[in-house]
């Protein structure tokens, strides 16, 4: 009994906090969120959390629940969200696996969003996988590799990458990544 009274106190305590705060289960949904978290997102309860993350920010957000999952004491990392009102947000994410005995079953994290984001990124003219070849060339890698990386011909990937250069406005590969770079395009995974 002591323990489902401080388990009570301790999510009366977190309601209170100003931040949104998130419990999810280890399959990623929500099972808990306070206040501020309704108050920007909406009820999320039984949803995925990813569901609120942007479509490019979705395969990092899964990785980090992973790392959790296999031990990661805690993870910090940058992504866009979509508040209730359909604007979207650079968001700082932070939390915690929630140990019951070896195995973490689930999370607590909390969200620190940025200001809004009037403007969708550029990036959304880009196809997922023109993404993927402008994410690898902001990594250094050179038409080969990217092709071996993402199992595409060579003259596919310089057609991606054409297309990510008029996209961005760019004249080289060098000064597409600058402008990816300056525009928050590029991840940081």
């Amino acid at each position: 009994m002591p323990q489902k009274h401080s388990s009570i106190e301790l999510t009366r305590t977190l309601e209170k906090v100003k931040v949104p705060s998130f419990v999810a289960a280890s399959d990623g949904k929500i099972t808990w969120g306070n206040g501020a978290a309704k108050e920007m997102f909406g009820d999320l309860t039984g949803r995925p959390f990813a569901t609120v993350v942007a479509p490019e920010d979705v395969p990092l957000v899964q990785r980090q629940l992973q790392r959790k999952l296999q031990g990661a004491p805690v993870t910090d990392y940058e992504v866009d969200v979509f508040t209730a009102d359909g604007r979207r947000r650079r968001a700082e994410i932070s939390s915690v696996p929630i140990e019951n005995g070896d195995h973490c079953h689930a999370v607590f994290g909390v969200v620190l969003p940025g200001r809004p984001r009037d403007r969708a990124p550029q990036s959304s003219r880009l196809t997922s996988r023109q993404d993927q070849v402008l994410q690898l060339l902001g990594e250094g890698a050179s038409t080969e590799q990217i092709a071996a990386i993402l199992h595409l011909s060579k003259e596919t990937v310089r057609n991606h990458i054409r297309h990510v250069l008029r996209a961005l406005g760019a004249h080289s590969r060098l000064q597409a990544v600058a402008k990816a770079h300056r525009e928050g395009l590029l991840r940081d995974d």
